[in-house]
C-alpha cells in the first residue's frame, strides 16, 4: 500500500511540474557593451535568450526576424548568445553583418554555468514578466512566433445576459 502512495504521489509531483512553468536559471550576464544583463532586472517585462552560432545556418536565417521583432517590440527585453566566440572581434562584426542589433553576449565558461548547455542550435528561451522560464526550444524562430509568445494573454469573451 505504501508503495502505491509513494508512486501515486510520485506521479503526481511529475505531472505538476510538466504542467507549471520551469524555473528560470537566475543570470548576470555582460554583454559585448560591458552593460549587464540581469533577469531580476527584468521583472515585468518578457525576455528572450536566442542562442547561435556563426556556422549554424538556422541562427544566421532567424537573427534579421529577432531583430526585426525586437525593433516592433521595444518593450521585450531580446539578448543573443553566441555560443561560438573564440574570436570575439570577428563574431561581433559577423553578428553585425546579418543583422544582430540588440544586446550580444559571448559564451564561455561562466556564460554556460549561469544559463546551462543547450542541445541544439538555434535555441529560443522566453521568460515571461514573473522571471519564469515559459519556452526552450531548438529550432528556428520568427516575429510571428516571438509575437505570439509574448503577447498578453487575450481576456475571455464575456456572455451576455
Amino acid at each position: 500500500m505504501e508503495i502505491r502512495l509513494a508512486r501515486a504521489l510520485w506521479a503526481f509531483a511529475v505531472i505538476a511540474a510538466l504542467a507549471s512553468p520551469l524555473e528560470a536559471f537566475a543570470f548576470n550576464l555582460t554583454d559585448t557593451h560591458g552593460k549587464q544583463q540581469r533577469l531580476a532586472d527584468f521583472k515585468g517585462r518578457w525576455v528572450i535568450l536566442n542562442f547561435w552560432a556563426t556556422w549554424c545556418v538556422p541562427c544566421i536565417q532567424e537573427i534579421p526576424e529577432i531583430a526585426a521583432f525586437h525593433r516592433e517590440h521595444a518593450a521585450v527585453v531580446v539578448i543573443g548568445v553566441a555560443v561560438d566566440a573564440e574570436d570575439v572581434a570577428k563574431t561581433k562584426r559577423f553578428a553585425a553583418k546579418v543583422g544582430h542589433d540588440y544586446p550580444l553576449v559571448l559564451a564561455n565558461g561562466a556564460v554556460e554555468k549561469q544559463l546551462g548547455s543547450v542541445k541544439a542550435l538555434p535555441t529560443t528561451r522566453v521568460y515571461d514578466p514573473q522571471g519564469k522560464l515559459v519556452y526552450d526550444r531548438s529550432g528556428r524562430v520568427d516575429r510571428k512566433l516571438l509575437t505570439s509568445l509574448t503577447a498578453p494573454p487575450t481576456p475571455s469573451a464575456r456572455a451576455t445576459p
